[in-house]
């Protein structure tokens, strides 16, 4: 220490004193100096902890004490779960194969064979050998004669005579007796079982209304294995269903296909969706979406959200597929990733969004998608959505304007034109199914696409979604296209080309013998089989001839032009005259018998020579195959004459929920629904004012003329004011004033009391009071809308009540009628008429559910007991565009009847009959109204040829 006690400097060299200024310029570079080292310091560390840093990153991490924990902190099992899921998104599903399995997977042991003998066999593919340029042209297709065996699920052999003694002993023997035997129907558009029947907004699970996109939802898990109608669509031959989500969303989710057995009394060991799937293995999955009015009709609120237009859903489309398309990008990334680096070494999970996964699979090629669009604008945007992001698309459903443009079909990615799933002729509905063609079918075909034929269940009765494909054979479609819209081409189209819709060594045992052709008026299941098991313990089989297949008729391959009107004529080949009460029905000579006609009037119906040899040598000769002259048809209940596109409101008379108004009033001829029923046979309505809507009536009737120009023509109204019209079915409800129906049948028979008791002078004669009178006083008949045999038995005592009052019967008349069949003889006691409409009830509605579906479920319908009792029954229509199907909804009853009937009686049912219900003159039944036909018209392959009766003589020259 120095003499101050302060520390020596830290040096070897001791402090010489310096000058105080010499003092403060060395501590100035001191400072300067030991900054600088810092610096220096700093800038090593900086970099040492760089190259460490750098080092790390490329060596080996070190493992945590966890090995079930990465790094990165991620759980190595799930990291794992996700590289298999890896796997799964690059796998592309194939199309199950059928030969080769020793047992279907949704075959249950215990089952025992069935041996089918004697069977006419259709096997769904043309002989061997067959080019497929013959093949497009029915050449190779045959109906052969075969045995079919049937073990552990699947159709083991095919052959023309199998031994009893060369298949297992405990194998059930099935005599066929000669009958054709087809592979089960497919309906390839079905809500069966998520829109359950009878309605009810409890069972209501078709569409999830929650948001215009919804890829995610799943229609199985809305599937209601206790649907009845699931029974009865198989009753109908149906083995397999597409069961879709609604077409109320543009990305409508999920679709399953099941096969139509449930529960133990069908063969299962268990009542469940999932023991419903056709493919228990889930090969493929599948997706519905829609396009046009329903989502714009749904979602589209102008202010608040949309689509409110086409353009708004090809925006919604695009933006739906976008996000899908970006997930599908990150998986894929990640996916290379992995495989790179290793999973262990990823710093994240695999991206997975449920929202989109379902259309990630699709741009993936695992989904099948099939979209419902009708109109070309519609559909030309939807390819392009499928080219912009390479999805391919299975099948337009609805596609009414897929015949106008096929060649935007083909334009499809993936080289594959999409199929058109269509109804035979449902249509007019709304605007998109105005520009519509029975023929579309067959012109599809003609351009190298693929028709099939579907339900849309319960829009149509997916009981008879074949009789859609025989429809398509009488418009031209080729027979063996016919059979293979329900069969072969939508097994192709589902994926299940190699297991469905054929009768092969190695496919599904799904099989049907049928009474009757498949494609012929009225067939019927005889047995149905699913997975080998038979599903009908006593099976109703109806009295017909000896089954024999229908032979092709090349003369329905030609597309009907538009008639010529003429007023000269002559048919020849005349077979059968059924025409008012001339009798040469008998008669079976045809050689010599013509019928004449000149200025639009019959002049002559048998040899005719004299006849013949007086027509001017202009006056053509039309040589007849089988030609029948009939009267012309009655179209009874649906809207002719009021509507011409059911959901627009500017096309339509509207609706009379609580007012009474006359179908006179409303009258709009010469429109499309009335030239087509005229160009069918169908020269008179009757129709009513509607109640709420479709198959409801409220107001007067009129009788018009459908050939007429306007309401001012001759004769254009053949009677101004037919009947007087209500509800009483489920929709009386929606009345004001009437909150149930015990209050609208209490305020129907106030109404007809207080006519009964009223002797005031009415001074309007249009008016509700008035027409109410000439009911009580028994010169108007009063019609009722009704189904329940409850709602109807509480009629007939209403009926009873008012007749006690007056003293003069009331003549009622029952339209709808779905349980009429239940009061059959009560009504035959009251005098009371029944219009069936529809004609095969379903048990759509809860009134309607006590309803007769046929053979094979039921012994008839309520048709054949109402005829039984001796009811006057006719058939009616619900909707317009059944005009054209009249003749055949006769000809069923004329078939599955019995004997009931005879032809010229089934033909009532859809003409004389209903002028005897509504007490309406003979004379306007039958005069100067008539059809010739080639081919019977309760047959499917008859057709007009000329159709004359107030709209001048139609004549069609195509086949002749």
């Amino acid at each position: 220490m120095d003499e101050k006690g302060s520390l020596p400097p830290y040096s070897a060299v001791a402090d010489v004193q310096r000058p105080p200024w010499r003092r403060g310029r060395m501590q100035h570079r001191m400072r300067r100096w030991r900054a600088l080292r810092f610096l220096a310091i700093a800038c090593l560390a900086f970099i040492a902890f760089a190259q460490w840093k750098q080092l790390s990153a490329s060596s080996p991490p070190t493992p945590p004490s966890d090995a079930d924990i990465t790094v990165h902190g991620l759980s190595t099992k799930r990291l794992q779960e996700d590289l298999a899921t890896c796997s799964k998104l690059r796998q592309k599903p194939q199309d199950p194969a059928g030969l080769g399995r020793d047992k279907n997977a949704r075959y249950l042991d215990g089952h025992a064979p069935t041996l089918i003998k004697n069977a006419t066999v259709w096997v769904g593919e043309p002989a061997k050998d067959t080019s497929p340029e013959d093949a497009r042209k029915g050449k190779g297709f045959s109906w052969i004669t075969a045995d079919v065996y049937l073990e552990f699920g699947l159709i083991k052999r095919v052959e023309s005579s199998i031994a009893q003694s060369s298949v297992s002993s405990n194998a059930i023997v099935f005599n066929a007796k000669g009958r054709p035997l087809t592979a089960g129907i497919i309906d390839m558009h079905s809500h069966a079982g998520v829109n359950s029947l009878p309605e009810l907004d409890g069972n209501e699970d078709t569409n999830e209304v929650s948001s215009d996109i919804t890829p995610y939802v799943r229609s199985i898990d809305g599937i209601q294995p206790g649907d009845h109608q699931i029974q009865v669509i198989k009753s109908g031959g149906v083995t397999t269903s597409l069961v879709l989500p609604g077409s109320g969303n543009n990305m409508g989710g999920e679709a399953f296909v099941i096969k139509h057995a449930v529960g133990r009394p069908d063969g299962r060991n268990e009542t469940s969706a999932v023991d419903m799937l056709a493919d228990p293995d889930r090969n493929w999955r599948f997706m519905k979406m829609a396009c046009g009015e329903n989502p714009k009709r749904v979602y589209g609120k102008v202010g608040e959200h949309g689509p409110t237009s086409r353009l708004g859903e090809s925006w919604e489309f695009r933006h739906a597929f976008e996000q899908a398309t970006a997930l599908v990008r990150e998986q894929n990334d990640w996916c290379a990733n992995a495989d790179a680096v290793g999973v262990e070494n990823v710093k994240g999970y695999l991206p997975q969004e449920i929202r989109w996964e379902s259309l990630g699979a699709l741009l993936r090629g695992q989904v099948h998608l099939n979209t419902h669009c009708y109109t070309i604008p519609d559909l030309e945007a939807f390819i392009d959505h499928t080219n912009e992001f390479k999805f391919v698309l299975r099948a337009f459903h609805h596609a009414h304007q897929t015949y106008l443009v096929p060649e935007i079909l083909k334009r499809a990615y993936g080289g594959d034109p999409p199929a058109s799933a269509l109804f035979a002729d449902n249509m007019w509905y709304k605007a998109e199914a105005y520009v519509a063609s029975e023929y579309a079918g067959k012109i599809l075909y003609d351009n190298g696409l693929t028709p099939i034929y579907v339900s849309d269940n319960p829009v149509l009765n997916a009981q008879h979604v074949v009789f859609e494909a025989a429809k398509a054979y009488k418009y031209g479609l080729p027979y063996h296209a016919a059979l293979a819209s329900v069969t072969t081409a939508p097994a192709e189209r589902l994926g299940f080309s190699k297991r469905l819709g054929k009768i092969k060594p190695g496919f599904d045992a799904d099989v049907v013998v049928w009474d009757s052709d498949p494609l012929s008026v009225g067939a019927a299941p005889v047995q149905v089989w699913i997975d080998g098991t038979a599903q009908f313990e006593d099976p109703v089989e109806l009295s017909k001839p000896a089954a024999s297949p229908i032979v092709p008729d090349q003369n329905l391959s030609e597309i009907v032009e538009e008639p010529v009107l003429l007023s000269d004529v002559i048919f020849s080949g005349i077979s059968k005259v059924l025409l008012g009460d001339t009798a040469q029905d008998q008669t079976s000579d045809s050689t010599t018998r013509s019928v004449v006609i000149s200025k639009g009037k019959i002049t002559c119906i048998g040899p005719c020579a004299a006849e013949i040899r007086s027509a001017g040598k202009n006056t053509p000769i039309i040589k007849l195959q089988n030609g029948y002259l009939t009267d012309a048809f009655t179209a009874f209940g649906a809207t002719l004459g009021l509507n011409d596109i059911d959901a627009e409101k500017t096309t339509d008379n509207g609706a009379n929920i609580n007012v009474f108004s006359r179908g006179e009033d409303g009258l709009v001829l010469d429109g499309k629904k009335l030239r087509v029923a005229y160009q069918y046979g169908v020269t008179k309505a009757i129709s009513s004012p509607k109640f709420t809507g479709q198959a409801t009536h409220h107001g007067t009737s009129v009788g018009f003329l459908t050939g007429a120009a306007s309401a001012l023509d001759p004769n254009a109204v053949f009677a101004s004011d037919v009947a007087a019209h209500y509800t009483l079915t489920q929709s009386a409800k929606r009345a004001d004033g009437t909150p149930s129906l015990s209050a609208a049948i209490g305020a129907l028979r106030h109404k007809l009391l207080e006519a009964a008791a009223s002797n005031t002078t009415i001074t309007d004669p249009y008016t509700e009071p008035f027409f109410l009178r000439k009911v009580v006083n028994g010169t108007l008949p009063l019609a009722i809308t009704v189904h329940s045999a409850d709602t109807i038995a509480a009629v007939l005592k209403l009926k009873a009540a008012v007749e006690a009052v007056t003293d003069t019967p009331i003549r009622l008349v029952i339209i709808g009628g779905a349980e009429s069949y239940l009061l059959a003889d009560e009504l035959a006691a009251a005098g009371v008429g029944v219009v069936l409409a529809p004609l095969q009830s379903y048990a759509v509605s809860w009134d309607q559910q006590r309803a007769l579906t046929g053979a094979p479920l039921t012994n008839g319908t309520a048709i054949d007991r109402l005829v039984d009792a001796g009811v006057v029954a006719a058939i009616g229509l619900e909707e317009d565009w059944l005009v054209r199907d009249l003749g055949l909804l006769a000809g069923i009853v004329y078939r599955n009847g019995g004997g009931r009937l005879s032809e010229r009686e089934a033909l009532g049912l859809v003409g004389g009959n209903l002028y005897r219900i509504l007490g309406l003159d003979g004379e306007k039944k039958v005069e100067g109204h008539f059809v010739v036909w080639e081919g019977s018209p309760l047959e499917i392959g008859g057709r007009v040829k000329g159709v004359g009766g107030g709209g001048g003589l139609l004549v069609f020259f195509e086949g002749v």
